[in-house]
């Protein structure tokens, strides 16, 4: 870490309320940050330009967490706002950092921008081979074109602006609704009230071939932060753990944890999504030393740890 990087700087934080951004700006405060601004959503709609004009000025570095995010049911039902969101947000967020000389945009995209079938382990290089799973393509398009326009802003006016790929993160905090959980939180919870209702079986959505990477929280947040001091380069970057787990093994393995002894019975009328999802992550080692450090059971354990704090 550089020397008294952060001193004096002011830094934005969109969505810093949030499951992700609540963990950035503990990482940014353990690195010696002191001028941290978190706008609310009920106070600063993002999709207003005159809005993000007036929360980025005098900011030194913003990170662009905000956005309008939940599973496959979620994404089945909300195409329309998930796309026109997460895209006015972006982009109203980019030209206002270029009206008011913002020194450095890091914009956190996504794993969904990925083709449907994309290579495993996902490289940088397959961004651009193919259309998104279906499901995820309103909203992994829409975080996509940030990427376009952040390159373009670069070119023309100079921006210096970072762009990250993550995986699905997960870990304390998580969003643990139905109706905009995703896949560890819903298993979770499913599991759990199982249990306490004595209930003989669990109903899983899709197939549970699909497999997922997983990546913890606390990681996710050293990881955005380590690249807003460290990545000068504007070209897309992989952040994750580097593993891959099938959703039928992820079950079986939350199952256990939490003590369910019922059975688990998969609708296969749900959709999987996206039949494979594993990330490269090479490249964040070179640019900028980033390497996860949790281990995934031992991160679920405290997942289910903390949700059970909430419910007890």
């Amino acid at each position: 870490m550089k020397a008294n990087f952060w001193k004096g700087k002011k830094i934005l934080v969109t969505g810093g309320a949030g499951f992700l951004g609540s963990h950035v700006v503990k990482e940014l405060h353990k690195r010696g940050a002191k001028k941290i601004v978190v706008p609310l959503s009920k106070d600063c709609d993002l999709r207003d330009k005159k809005n993000c004009i007036k929360t980025t000025r005098n900011s030194q570095i913003v990170i662009h967490l905000a956005g309008n995010v939940g599973g496959i049911g979620y994404n089945q039902i909300n195409p329309g706002s998930l796309f026109y969101d997460n895209l006015m947000m972006g982009v109203n967020l980019i030209e206002a950092s270029r009206i008011n000389s913002v020194k450095k945009v890091v914009i956190v995209g996504t794993i969904c921008s990925y083709p449907k079938y994309t290579p495993v382990p996902f490289k940088e290089s397959d961004l651009w081979n193919g259309y998104p799973e279906e499901t995820n393509a309103p909203y992994g398009i829409a975080k996509k074109a940030l990427l376009v326009m952040a390159q373009a802003y670069k070119q023309q006016y100079g921006l210096n602006s970072v762009y990250l790929l993550p995986v699905n993160f997960y870990g304390p905090g998580d969003h643990f609704d139905p109706k905009v959980s995703h896949v560890i939180p819903a298993l979770i919870k499913k599991f759990v009230d199982a249990k306490r209702a004595k209930e003989k079986q669990v109903v899983v959505w899709g197939t549970g071939k699909a497999t997922r990477e997983f990546f913890y929280i606390e990681d996710a947040a050293r990881a955005i932060v380590m690249a807003a001091e460290k990545l000068n380069t504007l070209e897309p970057v992989n952040i994750g753990a580097g593993f891959e787990i099938s959703i039928k093994d992820l079950a079986s393995l939350i199952k256990r944890l939490v003590g369910y002894r019922g059975k688990i019975i998969w609708d296969s009328s749900k959709p999987d999504g996206q039949p494979r999802r594993m990330l490269d992550t090479s490249k964040a080692r070179q640019l900028f030393g980033f390497q996860a450090t949790t281990d995934f059971k031992t991160g679920l354990k405290k997942t289910i740890d903390w949700y059970l704090r909430q419910v007890s």
